[in-house]
This record gives structure tokens, sequence and C-alpha cells, in this order.
């Protein structure tokens, strides 16, 4: 399942891997200078760690989503161990006041028993339809120029707030400073950043 806009009012931008207590801070600051808001799909351990950043994604009108419990590849999950790492995260996620209802797993990977576990779990898979790829350190204007055929109705934007198994970077200064062209880029295009469980943005299978 894609989560995305069902009419030309939205574009969703999403982070991963965060919270994390220097960049989910700027991350959120650009967002708010920007006038967007977004969906951040939160790591359980980090989330457990930093509360006070969970509630300030929460009260800046974002929407909160699972990453993950350990970042690891479903493919490289038992059914049962899924199931067990996925509990472990929701009952941290609980534990901050947090019941998510949206779900993007490590490196977007569904293996064959995911769907199962996010039914159990009522839980809707989401995954992107453009990659900033802002992991590999690449500048601003590459990130925008390599999105930019793709900020359309129903976009969901792929980016980080935090630093995850795989990155080659040493922070995220260039997402931060992505988000404000990529904002105006869509509302040059007459889309608005939205979190993907506003109204405007529907989630489909």
């Amino acid at each position: 399942m894609t989560a995305g806009a069902s009419s030309a009012a939205g574009v969703a931008l999403t982070f991963d891997d965060g919270p994390d207590p220097r960049w989910t801070p700027a991350v959120l600051d650009a967002l708010a200078d920007a006038g967007a808001h977004a969906t951040f799909f939160l790591m359980a351990p980090r989330a457990a760690r930093h509360p006070e950043l969970v509630r300030r994604i929460r009260d800046g009108g974002h929407a909160i989503g699972l990453h993950c419990e350990r970042h690891v590849r479903h493919s490289e999950l038992t059914a049962a161990a899924l199931e067990e790492d996925t509990r472990v995260a929701l009952g941290r996620f609980a534990d901050v006041g947090e019941h998510p209802v949206l779900w993007r797993t490590p490196w977007g990977i569904v293996a064959e028993h995911t769907p199962a576990v996010a039914r159990r779990h009522d839980l809707c898979l989401v995954h992107w339809t453009a990659d900033t790829e802002d992991w590999a350190g690449h500048d601003p204007d590459a990130m925008l120029g390599r999105v930019a055929p793709d900020i359309q109705p129903g976009a969901v934007v792929l980016a980080h707030d935090g630093l995850g198994p795989g990155s080659t970077r040493d922070g995220c200064a260039n997402t931060v400073a992505l988000i404000a062209p990529l904002v105006a880029l869509a509302a040059d295009r007459g889309l608005a950043c939205r979190a993907l469980t506003e109204p405007a943005v529907a989630v489909r299978a």
C-alpha cells in the first residue's frame, strides 16, 4: 500500500529514522518556517529515549508512524520474529502516549509475512513515490532536482531526520536545507505539504 493524496491538494513529506535530538528539532523548525506538516516514522527505541521530541512532533501538527524496533530487513526475519519486533515497538510507542496507524518498514522492504503482521496490529503500510536519497549526503539542489519530476498530487517524499544503517553522511543538515525549496516547489504546483493523517491526504491501496 502507498499513502498519498487522492486529490490535487496534497504532497506528503515523510521522515524516517528519528527522533534525533539534534536533527529532528532542526527539521521541525524548517517545516514550521515553511508552513508545512509532515509524517515522521520513528524508531521505537529512539522514541522511548526522547519522549519530548515525540510530543513536539505531535504538538506541531505532524503525524507519527512506526518505523521499527530493530532496523532490520523484514526479509531477514521470521514471521514470529517480526511479530515480536512489532509488538515491542508498539509497546514503546504506547508508553509515550502514541498509537501509530501508519507503518514504514526498514528500507521499505515488505516480506511475505509483513502484511499479516500489519493487519493484526491495524497498521497501514506506507511506501514512497519520490526518494531524496539524502542518506548519501547529496546537496539540497541535487536532491531537489532528483525528486522534482515526482512532485505531483499524491507524491510521498522519503527523507530522514536521523542517521540509520547504511547512511554515508555525518548529519542531516542537507535534509534541513532541502525543506524550504521543496515546499516552495510543491506550492508553485498548487500542492500543500501535509501529514498523511490530514483530511486532504488519504490512504489508498
